[in-house]
C-alpha cells in the first residue's frame, strides 16, 4: 500500500490494485469561501496539478459533502462515470454522477471491501449544524486493514471500531477545526494523541491540517505534543509527498 496525501484531507490510496482519490478539494488558493472569517480556502495551493492527480485514478471515496472534502472543482474535474463511493446521506447531492455506490454497511469493489464508519462532526449544537459525515475501513488481503476516521471528533464508537477492526492503519482528521459558538467539529491534536494512546499497535496518519482557516493545529505543534507524550507511532505527512505505508509499519 501507499499514500499520496494532496493537501487536507485529499489523499491518493494505492490499495488492492486499485487507485482511489479520497475526499478531492481541488480549488486553487483561496477559492472556496472562509470558514471562520480569516481568510478563503483552501489557505495552500496543491503542490501537483489536476491532471497529475487524476493520473491513474480508479474511483472516489467521499466522506461527505462539505467543500473542504468535495468541492466545486472536484465535481467538474472527475469524470461523471467513474466509480465514487459515499454516504448515504449526500445521495441527492451526487445525482448527475453515473456509476456512485451508496454505501450503507459494506461493499465489495474487487478484492477490497469497503464498510462504512459513522463519524461524529462535533458535539450538541455543532453536530446539528454539521450533519452527517462517515469515515471508511478499507480491507484486502495482502494489504494492511486501514480505517479512516474521517471529519469527527473522538467519541466512543471510534474505540469500538478500533477494537473491532483492528487496524493496522489509522487516518486522523486532526486540524483541531471549530467555531468559537460550537467548539471543536474534528479532532485537534489533544485527541488525536488520545487515538495513538488507545491504539498503540496501530500506526497513526493525521492530516486534515493547515489548509483551512478553521483548523488551527499545525504539524509542528502535533509534533511536539507527540514528542513530550512520548508517542511513537504517529505519523504527520507532508502535502504532495508519497509514503509507503509498508515501511512504517515495519
Amino acid at each position: 500500500m501507499k499514500i499520496n496525501l494532496i493537501r487536507n484531507a485529499t489523499m491518493k490510496f494505492f490499495y488492492g490494485g486499485k487507485v482511489i482519490l479520497a475526499d478531492p478539494m481541488l480549488s486553487k488558493k483561496g477559492m472556496i469561501r472562509s470558514f471562520l472569517g480569516k481568510e478563503k480556502n483552501p489557505t495552500v495551493e496543491m503542490l501537483i496539478k489536476i491532471e497529475d492527480v487524476m493520473l491513474e485514478v480508479d474511483g472516489v471515496m467521499i466522506s461527505h459533502t462539505h467543500p473542504d472534502h468535495f468541492d466545486e472543482a472536484a465535481r467538474e474535474s472527475i469524470p461523471k462515470d467513474m466509480k465514487r463511493f459515499y454516504q448515504p446521506y449526500d445521495r441527492d447531492k451526487l445525482t448527475e454522477f453515473t456509476n456512485a455506490v451508496s454505501v450503507d454497511k459494506d461493499v465489495m469493489w474487487d478484492k477490497i471491501k469497503i464498510t462504512r464508519t459513522k463519524a461524529m462532526h462535533g458535539r450538541g449544537e455543532a453536530l446539528k449544524r454539521m450533519g452527517e459525515a462517515s469515515g471508511f475501513v478499507l480491507e484486502a488481503e495482502g494489504e494492511p486493514v486501514v480505517y479512516w476516521v474521517g471529519d469527527s471528533v473522538l467519541y466512543e464508537e471510534i474505540e469500538g471500531n478500533i477494537k473491532n477492526f483492528n487496524p493496522d492503519i489509522i487516518i486522523t482528521h486532526s486540524g483541531g477545526a471549530g467555531f468559537p459558538d460550537l467548539g471543536l467539529i474534528i479532532m485537534d491534536d489533544e485527541e488525536t494523541i488520545k487515538i495513538c494512546q488507545m491504539a498503540p499497535n496501530s500506526k497513526v496518519i493525521a492530516v486534515h491540517l493547515e489548509s483551512l482557516d478553521h483548523c488551527p493545529v499545525t504539524r509542528e505543534g502535533l509534533a511536539k505534543l507527540a514528542e513530550e507524550k512520548n508517542i511513537s507511532n504517529l505519523k504527520i505527512p507532508k502535502d504532495g509527498g508519497d509514503y509507503n505505508i509498508l515501511s512504517f509499519i515495519l
